[in-house]
Formats: structure tokens, sequence, C-alpha cells
């Protein structure tokens, strides 16, 4: 000892003391609780370290560093694998804390080169750390051969093609996000170049409407031009060339019809058989829009089409009975399968048990007629209800994209639940029937001709939100689907027969209602995205401290893994979760090739069904229901201002579910609070290469880099590919590229198909949760992204449509 009190130990004696303290309390609850004795035993060292620090002893510096070099062994034992990103909360913060100490040593004895041996420890320990963490973040993915390219699938039986054009959604009906263009290959991605950007005019005037927006538009090429929809339903016309607007139509829709999110995914193109070239319509658009109208302009002009509907359009709400504004839209593409247009519509999830019906319609693409309307609860009714009637309200309803057969005149359904998504009891055997289904609806009759359930009686919102894929699977024209609990299934496309294996697996029980729940689900036995269950170790956070946090409330939680049903007197976990697998970015599938590009998030929610009562005290109430409270308070208060008080939020978080005992709460991806960080380590998302052949995974890597993310909200700009959440899907082209924008790192990507590397990727003025399309034009090939955002992903929204090409050698 100097003599001299170290005023730099008697600080970090407290520092050290303090974090201790919090980690032998919360350690000493986990152990209760069942979990890692690790926290309350580093927990006491270090009351001991901080303890003697403090009274500037040697001694506790050396117990520090003893700790700190036990919790790395500890750390490795416990984090198994994906050890790069799963030992940043185990070891950075106490290596922090090691670099300090080992500054503050010296001013603990008066012995010689006591700075020099600080300072060669501070640098042994910053170089063994970022040696460790280079080695362990270099590690490759197993990567297979790809198949030989062949027939596969070739042949698109919706009658259109890729190639110059993209003339529908999906590319094609086939809905394979599939061009055959070979200019941009992996020689010369990394020449790409923005060629035009144009901005569709629509962003919020609000703020409350900028917390709702974003755009997922992907647009389509047909002939010379460029077609799509803005978020709020504008539809515009560009100049395939250069980007320059040609027309624009304004179906002016108002901000009270937004849903969670503004947001149209695109618009569908037809051309009227027979039709004589240069009549008004004979070429024409049909969108679907926020407030549920189907309205359709001609595609040279954008002027309404006459002969559709009342001046070009039609009201999809009527025979519905009573819709308030935003509970009911059409955010997704019309299916148009021999002239009929096919639509579902988005029913706002979690507000009241009878919502306005799921019904899904058939209308005439010349005249707008309604050709069928398939309500589940009346199969007899062709048309609209008999006078005095409505359709059945709560049905299971189709919010995402459909996908159709020409030749078989089919039209596949990806189907929601009931409303509401977290309760059960009140639904009727023929809703359980056919929620969360692929049905197949026979569009000449508008009857279903067969149905596929992925799960029974649905109390985890895993409705399917990807559009079914038609391919050739072993010489079978076969439909391939998607699902957000990550499974993958590949089914006879004209009876709906399993061609690839299905097992049983007994679930958990219990929850709320435990006689509504099956002891068993299929699960897929050709291809998941589902990773193994989680367990206390897979817990993440900043530091040591909410890492422990994130374990005690797994802890606490109840989670007895894949399809835990929800609780209402404690959380339970749903992993994954209600934005896990893919959603309505569905996946892309090289035909040539046989591979399959699915990009997938795999993150769990936190959940808990709340007493009525108490919802009723936080004030969660439908958006009716505040309206009406709003309304009520103008009239009360002379002068006064009421607020909506209906702030966006995440779905789930906070519905009410009115009608039912219980109210909903989902921490969809379980965020912390205050931090906005994620309880399960990363990664949260992904991409994969599949082979159709065999169902066996090519490559599997994490997809989306921190740049855009870090604790509190704040960008930490770091270029590391951590795997973030994505929304938005995958566009594979003959030339070996997958196109990708969809994480929330706002950059757009191109990787190579062989190897799922990254070889060129682009900056984005707004975040991209859109998928992209691939068009040629007067020989040259172009990739186009809207970059609108998402108020769910917390990517900045934006109104850009950007072109990216090669350099133009003329």
């Amino acid at each position: 000892m100097t003599g001299r009190r170290s005023w730099s130990a008697l600080i970090l004696g407290i520092v050290v003391g303090l974090i201790g303290l919090v980690l032998a309390i919360g350690g000493a609850w986990l152990a209760t609780l069942g979990g890692s004795l690790y926290y309350l035993l580093a927990g006491l060292a270090m009351m001991g370290s901080g303890y003697l620090l403090a009274r500037g002893r040697m001694a506790g510096a050396w117990l520090y560093i003893a700790i700190v070099a036990a919790t790395v062994l500890w750390a490795f034992m416990d984090a198994q694998t994906n050890l790069a990103w799963a030992l940043v909360p185990r070891i950075f913060a106490p290596i922090v804390l090691l670099i300090v100490t080992f500054l503050v040593m010296p001013t603990l004895t008066p012995a010689p080169r006591r700075w020099r041996n600080a300072t060669l420890g501070v640098g042994a320990v910053v170089v063994a750390t970022a040696l460790l963490f280079t080695l362990l973040g270099s590690r490759e993915s197993v990567v297979a051969a790809l198949p030989a390219p062949n027939a596969l699938g070739m042949v698109d039986p919706s009658g259109m093609a890729t190639g110059t054009d993209w003339p529908a959604y999906g590319g094609t009906g086939a809905a394979r996000r599939y061009s055959p263009l070979t200019q941009i290959n992996a020689a010369n991605v990394a020449q790409l170049r923005q060629v035009w950007l144009t901005h569709t005019g629509d962003m919020p005037r609000t703020s409350a409407a900028a917390a709702q927006y974003g755009a997922e538009t992907t647009p389509l090429k047909v002939g010379n031009m460029l077609y799509l929809c803005s978020a709020k339903n504008v539809m515009i016309a560009l100049n395939a060339t250069n980007g320059k607007e040609k027309w624009r139509f304004d179906p002016k829709v108002k901000d009270e019809w937004i849903p969670y999110t503004a947001a149209c995914r695109g618009v569908s193109y037809y051309a009227v058989p027979d039709a004589k070239a240069g009549t008004l319509c004979a070429r024409r658009l049909i969108e679907g829009t926020l407030d549920a109208r189907l309205i359709a302009v001609d595609a040279e002009t954008g002027r309404p089409c006459s002969d559709f509907g009342t001046n070009g359009q039609v009201d999809a709400k009527v025979g519905m009975g009573k819709v308030f504004p935003g509970l009911v839209s059409i955010n997704s593409p019309p299916v148009i399968i021999r002239g009929i247009a096919v639509t579902g519509h988005q029913t706002l999830d979690g507000q009241q048990r009878w919502e306005p019906s799921g019904v899904i319609q058939g209308f005439d693409a010349v005249t707008g007629k309604l050709r069928f309307a398939w309500d589940m609860m009346h199969p007899d009714w062709n048309g609209y209800p008999p006078a005095g009637q409505q359709w059945s309200r709560g049905t299971p309803n189709m919010w995402t994209i459909a996908s159709g057969d020409e030749k078989l005149g089919l039209v596949y359904l990806p189907m929601g639940n009931s409303t509401v998504d977290y309760w059960s009891s009140m639904r009727s055997p023929v809703e359980n029937s056919f929620g969360t289904s692929i049905v197949a609806l026979d569009v000449t009759t508008g009857k279903p001709r067969w149905k596929f359930q992925a799960v029974k009686n649905d109390v985890w919102d895993y409705d399917f939100g990807s559009q079914p894929t038609l391919i050739d699977y072993k010489g079978k024209a076969a439909l391939l689907v998607s699902s957000k609990q990550g499974d993958m299934y590949v089914l006879d496309r004209a009876t709906g027969r399993p061609l690839t294996p299905i097992g049983t697996i007994r679930v958990p029980g219990g929850g709320v209602e435990p006689e509504q729940r099956s002891p068993t689900q299929i699960v897929s036995l050709w291809q998941t995205l589902r990773k193994l269950p989680l367990t206390e170790s897979d817990m993440w956070g900043m530091s040591p401290i909410d890492q422990m946090i994130c374990r005690i409330n797994f802890r606490r939680a109840r989670y007895k893994g894949f399809f835990t049903p929800p609780e209402s007197d404690r959380h339970s976990i749903e992993y994954p979760g209600y934005n896990g697998g893919t959603d309505w970015g569905s996946v892309a599938v090289d035909p040539a090739r046989g591979v399959i590009v699915a990009n997938y998030n795999d993150m769990p929610n936190y959940v808990r069904l709340v007493p009525r009562a108490d919802a009723n005290r936080k004030g969660w109430y439908t958006r009716e229901q505040k309206a009406a409270m709003a309304q009520a308070s103008l009239k009360t208060e002379k002068g006064g201002n009421a607020s909506r008080s209906d702030k966006p939020h995440a779905e789930g978080a906070g519905d009410p579910q009115a009608e039912t005992p219980y109210a909903i709460d989902v921490n969809a991806g379980w965020q912390m609070p205050f931090t906005g960080m994620l309880c399960k380590q990363p990664p949260y998302g992904g991409i994969r290469a599949i082979d159709i052949a065999t169902g066996k995974t090519l490559w599997d890597r994490p997809f989306g880099s921190a740049r855009k993310n870090g604790p509190f909200g704040i960008p930490s700009y770091l270029p590391l590919t951590i795997g973030t959440p994505n929304n938005g899907g995958a566009v594979v082209t003959a030339g070996g590229i997958i196109f990708i924008a969809a994480a929330t790192d706002d950059l757009f990507k191109a990787i190579d198909l062989k190897t799922g590397k990254i070889l060129w990727q682009q900056a984005l003025p707004a975040g991209g949760q859109a998928t992209p399309m691939v068009y040629e034009q007067n020989g040259r090939e172009y990739v186009v992204l809207m970059t609108g955002g998402h108020h769910f992903m917390k990517t900045p929204i934006g109104d850009q449509v950007i072109a990216w090409a090669l350099p133009d050698k003329g």
C-alpha cells in the first residue's frame, strides 16, 4: 500500500459492489425458479470484490480478475451454440470492467513497473477479446451444391410469363417471384447503380398517420409501363425506362380507414379477351383499397372503367352489415382467374368477437358484378345475402395474397382465424374447420374444392400469411405452402393431398380453455424453418443484468415448447411468434434449378390474456368504443379538445378482444422495456435455400446487419450480420442472384444463390419492407424496389420507387 487512499479504487469498488448486489438479488430469485446459479454466485463474489476494492485492497482486483475468468468459462459452457452473439451479454460488460480494474490496480501498489504491467494487461485483454470474436464470427455456414439446372416447373399454369415483363404481384400467377433474365449475374452485380428514382408523393399529413404508414408495394411491368399503388392506394403509371410518371388516379382514402398500417401491396392487371385495341379499359388495373373498395382504371390513361361497377368501383363491404372505419380493408391485390377477380380482406385483429365477415368474394373483372361470395356459415348463398340478412360476422378471413391455377379454375386461399385470435370458445365447428387452412375455391361455383388445415383451433395467430406458390413436384402439379410457424408443405394442386411427409406431435394442453386445445398438431417432416425449443440459455440482453432479467421472465412464464397455449394468470411464450416463419413476403422459387429461397423470422412472443376488468382499467377499448367516448367527451366539454387515444401499436399489444372474457397483450419479439432489446439471442431472422426435390437445406444464413439496430432505438451502424427481423420477400433470377431488402438495416442486397453470400448492397433512403421485381426494357435489365418503410418494423417511412441497372454501355 502507498498509504494514500485510491479514490479510483473506491469508485470502482462501489460500482462493482452495486452490480454484484443487483446480480445477487436477481440471481437468488432466478435460483428459486430453478434457473442458473451463476448470477447468485457471481453477484456474491462481486460484492466481496467491491468491498475489498473500496477498502483499497489489491485482493479485490485479483478477485474480480478471477470472477471474469470464471465467467468466460461459464459463458462458453452455457452458450453452447451461436457463440459470437451469445457471448456478448455474458462477457462484454465484465471485460469492460476488467479493463478499468487493470487501470486502477497501479493505484493500489507502489510496485515498480506497475503502470507498464497494467498497460500490458489491458492490451492483452483487448487483443484476446478482438481475436476471440473475430474467430467466432468468421465461422462459415455449411453450403451444399445447388441442384443442376433442369426443366422443373418451367411451364406456368397461369398463362402468363415473366421475362421482359412482371405482369403479376408474384411475377406471374404462379407466384414464384422468379425472373429468367441473366444480364445481371454474380460476375457483374457489384456494378449495379441507381438509374432512376421517383416519388409517389403519398406521405402522411399528420403525426398519427405517420405512425401507421408502411407502403409494401411491388410494381407490375407490362409493355413499356410500370404500375403500382402508394400506401393509401393512389395508382400510378411510370415509364419503365426512366421512371417518369404518365398518370395517377387517387381514390381519396381517408386516414380514418387506415388499419394497423397504410399499406397497398400491389395492383392486378387484366387484358379483356377479344376487346378492341384502343378502347377504354381493354387493358385495365384493379386494386383493393384501405376502405374496402375494388377500383378499376384504364391501363393507358388511368381513367376509371365506366363498365366496372359504378363509375369504376365496387364497394366490397356491401352485405357485411355495420362496418366501423378501419375494421375492414383490402391491402393485397386480387387474383384474377377466368375473368373473375377474387378478393378477401383484412379484418382488424383483436377488436371484437363479432367483427365484419371474412367472406371471400369474386367479382367480374369487366363489369364488377358479384359472381360469387363464399360465406362458410351460409354455403348455399350464391350472391349477396337475402334481404334483411348479412354475411356471418367474425368468420375466418383472407387478408393476404391468394394464387390461382387458370387451367384447374382454382383459387388457393391462405385463410386466417375467426375473430378474435387468442380466444376460441365461441367459434363454431365450421369456423374451426376452415381456420388457418389453405382452401381451394372453384371460381366457377364459388365453392370449396378442398382444404388443408395446418393448425387445429388456432389461438397463436398462426394464420397463413404467405402466398402459395405453384410448382411442379416429381411430375405432379403442386402447391408449395409456407407458414408462420415455419413449416413448409407441398400439396397436390387438384386434390390438396400432401405430397411431402407430414407428422403428428403431441402438444401442451392447458391455458384458459383446456377443453378447446387439441392434444396433437401436424408438422412438416419435409422442411421447416422452425428452430429448436427455447431454453434459459437462449436469453440475451446488453449485459448480464438484463440477460438475468430475461432469464427470470423466461422461468416465470409458462413454456412447454411448440404450441404452448396462452394463459391469464401469467405470461406464456409463443415460439415462433406470429411474425415467425414466412409472412406476406412469401418465398421465391427458381424453377430451373429447383430451389426455394425463404427469408424468415426467428423470434418469440411474450403473451398474456388480460381479464376484461383489467383491460378496461387499462383503457383497452375498440376503435368504435374510443370514438364514441371521444364524441361524448366533446359533447360534455364545451370547446374542449378530445383526443382519439387510438395510438398505433403492434398487432396484439393491448388489443381489447371485446365480447370475450379476455383482452390480449402480446409483446411481439419479446422486447425488453426501456432498451428495446430482444430477450432471445440473435439471430432474429435468416435466409435459407432449399432443394425442392429433397426438402434439404442447401445453406442457411443470418439475414440483416446491426447497422440500424441498437439499444434505446439508437442505430449502432455496426456492419455486423446479426440477423434482424424482416418483412417483405425476395426475387431470384436465372442469373443466380437473390434480390431482397426486407430487413431492418435499410439495405438492399444482392445475394449469391450458390452460397448465400452478399455480393452487393445499397443503403436505402427508407425501409425496404416490400418485395422487389425484375424486368427488361430496351435490352436492359432493371431491378425495382419501393422504399416505404414500416411502423411495426420501426424503419423510416418514405415514398421512393428506385430502379437499379448495370451501366449503359451505349
